[in-house]
């Protein structure tokens, strides 16, 4: 996942664009995450935590995963700031190894773009929730005018819920809520939101 690219910007991460895309995607995961008092969830490449520490008071349990120590770091120092005691932090990469770890919710925020294997990561997320969970990914819209080596061009949604659909995930339902500017590879960006979920 472009780890040394993350371990480099990590302290220098939280632009205040960031934070006004982030509590957007917040404002809009949150209404996904009713009657969720009971629940744990995963933040799957949380970066500094910038949507999900806003959500922490959601769910019953918040791991918040990454592969850069130096994001977590800064997550670590939210959590102590913002005294969550529910929230803990991971180091792990999915695709590299699965932890023994399980959960009723998976989100996934502007994280599919940076890895390369899209079904591998989602079959690994899809063995880590439980059954009957759900998996919110937020990610852009497919954009031609994107091309680089290492970012996805957003992604289409016909092939996004067959993906989904072929792994297992039952009802998935994708919708755009922001329409941003200058914010994929200096490009505008519808951005959705897809809810699925595990049998």
């Amino acid at each position: 996942m472009n780890e040394n690219i993350f371990e480099d910007m990590a302290k220098r991460y939280d632009t205040p664009e960031r934070i006004k895309l982030a509590n957007i995607i917040s404002k809009e995961v949150s209404t996904q995450l009713a009657d969720s008092q009971e629940k744990t969830m995963i933040d799957y490449g949380s970066g500094t935590g910038l949507i999900s520490v806003q959500l922490a008071h959601e769910v019953s349990e918040l791991i918040m995963v990454d592969s850069s120590n130096e994001m977590l770091k800064v997550v670590d120092e939210k959590i102590k700031q913002s005294k969550l005691e529910n929230t803990r932090t991971l180091l792990a990469d999915f695709i590299q190894e699965v932890p023994e770890i399980k959960a009723d919710i998976v989100m996934m925020s502007l994280v599919l773009l940076y890895i390369p294997n899209t079904r591998a990561i989602l079959e690994n997320v899809y063995s880590v929730l439980n059954k009957g969970g759900k998996l919110i990914i937020v990610d852009f819209d497919y954009n031609e005018k994107v091309k680089h080596p290492k970012v996805h061009s957003g992604f289409k949604r016909d092939e996004l819920k067959r993906l989904l659909s072929e792994i297992g995930f039952q009802s998935s339902e994708i919708r755009n809520f922001h329409h941003a500017k200058d914010v994929f590879m200096n490009q505008d960006a519808d951005v959705f939101i897809a809810i699925s979920q595990k049998n």
